[in-house]
């Protein structure tokens, strides 16, 4: 098995109102996941609040997840950066820290063409030197990665997966075999998107890059197992369990609403970065609801 294949649990960073990483907070997050025999830990994605940190929090936090996992799992960092320069600087420094991988997303503020995205990704692969995965995600970029400009970059050395979010249609079938037929046949392919992860795993997919196992990967990783042994069945059974959050995902968005899941598993209690506003009220109260459903601890 490859770095990004299987289940790649992406913990929230802990940080105080000031954006400082709360070191103690996230070497429990990760071993959590540890202790649960996750394939990987996904360090600084879109629910890792990369965008709302400062370079050296950036650093203290792939420090504190290099010494937490003591090599015991794969450790691969987002580095995405509003600058190419500031991208490959991040990609060398986690490299230098003993990250196993990266994972880049396009950030932007002016939009970007394909022919820019295309030079970045070279770019900060090249820095970084390490296996990297292209982080397609037009949810927050406002960039979509086409099938033609996935292709291009797979024949770049170092990268070597792709992060996708779901299909509007639903269809991960016709997807995975347009992308396999056209990728090189140890390129990972995974998707993001939580409510979506039973469809695509049971597509055929080879990683599911999940939000909530950064918090409850038991259950994912049970999820994920099922998935793997080919238990449709048991897979439609745990995804049940998780609906009800699926649902408030979808409508508040992960990143708003694994602040009030961390509040109500006893993990910690801190605010979002602002401008976020925490989730209150009825909102709060249906967090509550779908973790009492999902059995979580």
């Amino acid at each position: 098995m490859g770095l990004f294949d299987g289940l790649s649990a992406f913990p929230p960073t802990p940080a105080d109102a000031q954006g400082h990483v709360q070191e103690k907070l996230l070497a429990a997050l990760i071993g959590r996941i540890v202790a649960t025999e996750a394939d990987s830990v996904g360090l600084l994605g879109s629910t890792g609040g990369y965008a709302y940190l400062t370079p050296s929090e950036r650093q203290r936090a792939v420090r504190v997840a290099v010494e937490c996992l003591g090599g015991k799992r794969p450790l691969f960092v987002g580095v995405g950066a509003l600058r190419t320069d500031d991208a490959q600087a991040l990609a060398m420094d986690a490299r230098k820290a003993g990250a196993d991988g990266l994972l880049v997303a396009p950030m932007s503020y002016t939009p970007l063409t394909e022919e820019e995205v295309f030079q970045h990704m070279v770019a900060v692969a090249e820095a970084g030197e390490l296996p990297l995965c292209i982080y397609n995600n037009p949810g927050t970029t406002k960039f979509t990665f086409s099938e033609d400009l996935i292709a291009r970059l797979a024949k770049v050395p170092h990268i070597a997966a792709v992060k996708m979010p779901l299909p509007a249609d639903g269809g991960f079938t016709g997807e995975l075999a347009r992308l396999r037929a056209r990728l090189p046949q140890d390129f990972t392919i995974g998707y993001s998107g939580d409510w979506g992860a039973a469809n695509a795993l049971l597509a055929g997919c080879d990683a599911w890059f999940s939000v909530i196992a950064g918090l409850l990967p038991a259950p994912a990783l049970a999820l994920m197992r099922a998935a793997q042994a080919r238990d449709e069945a048991e897979v439609r059974r745990i995804d049940a369990r998780f609906r009800p959050l699926w649902a408030l995902f979808q409508e508040f968005g992960s990143f708003r609403v694994m602040y009030a899941v961390a509040d109500s598993l006893g993990l910690y209690s801190l605010a979002p970065p602002r401008p976020i506003l925490p989730l209150s009220g009825e909102a709060r109260a249906r967090v509550e609801a779908a973790l009492e459903a999902l059995g979580a601890p």
